[in-house]
């Protein structure tokens, strides 16, 4: 996946594509920014709706492949997203968006991929309504990407569905991060051993189990799962890490 090439912002300052094109542009060769230029001013008269998708799918992989930034890349197989039209190129380049802000520390740019997976995640609903991930997805979107200021309204829609289908690993992950990141750590625990018991080797949720134990003063539980995930760990620097944690809980 292409590297973020977005930096710092204050919690409450916004960010456009603009802005964020500017930077990226910035981290370019002379001969990329040539190669861009041609792209950009390529559309002529005529089926200007195919040539224009033609020129996001072109910009998105001149991003990806080129350069590996990925907030242009996305906003451009966003932007190919729409005018398709599909369910599936929607979906995918909501959960785009998505994936990347589930990541993200700094508000705005949290902000400003939420944002973009939500109108995508709408307009996916738009042609079905019955799809769980996209509701799933945009509820993730008003819990964790900095939106709204009831964040937790993204929470109903996504516990309706965990009810319905307890084994909806997506929409427990949603609950469980959510409870998490309200403090609600028994409940979040609740959810992450649902995952666990589906998907033992989940290294996500079993650190997550780790971290809920560990931020609830559980010393005990918290080493028994860092040490689960401590066995599924291949690289070496997060071996240290996860090492040094237990050594510190166990004192």
């Amino acid at each position: 996946m292409p590297e973020t090439g977005q930096a710092q912002h204050d919690d409450h300052q916004s960010i456009s594509f603009d802005d964020l094109l500017k930077q990226a542009k910035t981290r370019i060769s002379p001969e990329q920014n040539e190669r861009l230029l041609k792209l950009e001013n390529s559309v002529k008269r005529g089926d200007v709706k195919e040539q224009q998708l033609h020129l996001y799918h072109q910009l998105a992989r001149f991003w990806y492949d080129s350069v590996r930034l990925f907030e242009p890349y996305a906003y451009y197989t966003g932007e190919a997203a729409k005018l398709e039209n599909s369910e599936k190129s929607l979906t995918f380049a909501a959960h785009q968006f998505l994936d990347r802000m589930m990541d993200a520390r700094d508000p705005a740019l949290q902000n400003w991929l939420a944002t973009n997976a939500k109108v995508l995640f709408e307009k996916a609903l738009a042609l079905n309504p019955a799809n769980d991930s996209s509701r799933i997805g945009l509820g993730a979107c008003y819990l964790f990407g900095n939106i709204s200021e009831n964040p937790m309204q993204g929470i109903l829609p996504v516990r309706e569905i965990a009810e319905k289908h307890p084994d909806n690993l997506f929409a427990q992950k949603i609950l469980a991060l959510g409870g998490k990141k309200s403090g609600q750590f028994d409940k979040a625990i609740e959810r992450f051993k649902i995952i666990v018991q589906k998907d033992p080797g989940n290294l996500e949720a079993l650190f997550n189990l780790a971290e809920c134990y560990e931020e609830k003063g559980d010393n005990a539980n918290a080493v028994k799962w860092y040490e689960q995930v401590r066995k599924l760990v291949v690289v070496p620097e997060a071996q240290k890490e996860i090492d040094k944690r237990i050594t510190e809980l166990k004192k």
